[in-house]
């Protein structure tokens, strides 16, 4: 809480006498919290983030401007802000009910204005930011934005911080494509599975990664590979009446996407994790 503290002086006579030195505190009436709706985020995600303001006095206050630094830290001499705000996104809630939308700018920072809290009532402003290419891959660290919130009636600007992680898990893709386009009848085709994985953990075997098709016309005489290694029969199953194939879980495994920070931009790239299947047969 803000204290301050003063003095008082006698003069009398052409001389001065000052009393001892008293020391108070203010009991700040109104308090803030912020939270983001979710703790984890993948490249591009929005982030929702709810900011609470309780107010316990007996005056209601407005004119309140609350600004967010979009999550901007520094790097190197730059000033880096991997969050953008989602235009239009602002929504402000008065004791439940939601009230006309607020004039905001998106910066950075982030500034919505106009904003009032009843006396013994609360204020609710939620509002959506989406990462940008300065948040931080996976296992590189956090994305921690401060909200302050400022204004007449306010002894000391008040501030309420919320940290979100970027997430770990496995994100997998997969393309197809046969080779070649045009086959004369009883020729051999290849179709080739590219799948991509754009998270920071690898999928493993205990991830029982299985990729099935169902083949059609019918290949004969099958032959399988993973990243040019050729798979026995038992690490895939194939009926050549159906035409209906598929790995054994496990078999396929994908590697984690790498991250890096381009040391003059500060701009993130991801390299995703990468394996090919192929299967060759005759039609």
């Amino acid at each position: 809480m803000p204290t301050f503290q003063n003095y008082a002086t006698v003069s009398y006579q052409g001389r001065t006498a000052v009393s001892n030195l008293v020391t108070g505190e203010i009991a700040a009436s109104l308090r803030m919290t912020k939270t983001a709706v979710t703790d984890t985020y993948e490249p591009g995600d929005s982030i929702t983030y709810a900011v609470s303001i309780l107010n316990s006095g007996s005056t209601e206050l407005s004119g309140l401007t609350l600004s967010d630094d979009l999550g901007a830290y520094q790097f190197g001499a730059q000033t880096l802000t991997p969050l953008d705000y989602a235009a239009g996104s602002a929504r402000v809630y008065i004791d439940g009910e939601l009230q006309d939308a607020p004039a905001a700018l998106a910066g950075p920072p982030l500034r919505i204005t106009g904003l009032s809290v009843p006396s013994g009532g609360n204020t609710i402003v939620l509002y959506t930011a989406r990462t940008n290419a300065y948040a931080p891959g996976c296992s590189e660290g956090q994305i921690m934005n401060t909200a302050t919130l400022f204004g007449t009636g306010i002894t000391e600007a008040l501030q309420s911080s919320a940290a979100v992680t970027p997430s770990c898990n496995a994100d997998l893709k997969i393309t197809k494509t046969v080779q070649p386009a045009m086959v004369r009848e009883n020729g051999v085709i290849t179709y080739a599975f590219h799948i991509t994985n754009l998270g920071g953990l690898p999928a493993e075997g205990s991830d029982n990664v299985t990729v099935s098709d169902s083949f059609d016309p019918v290949l004969h005489d099958i032959t399988v590979t993973l990243n040019g290694q050729i798979l026995s029969d038992s690490q895939y199953a194939y009926d050549a009446t159906s035409g209906v194939f598929s790995t054994v879980p496990g078999v396929v495994t994908i590697p984690a996407a790498s991250f890096a920070q381009d040391p003059a931009t500060g701009i993130w790239t991801r390299s995703p994790g990468e394996a090919t299947l192929t299967v060759s047969g005759r039609i």
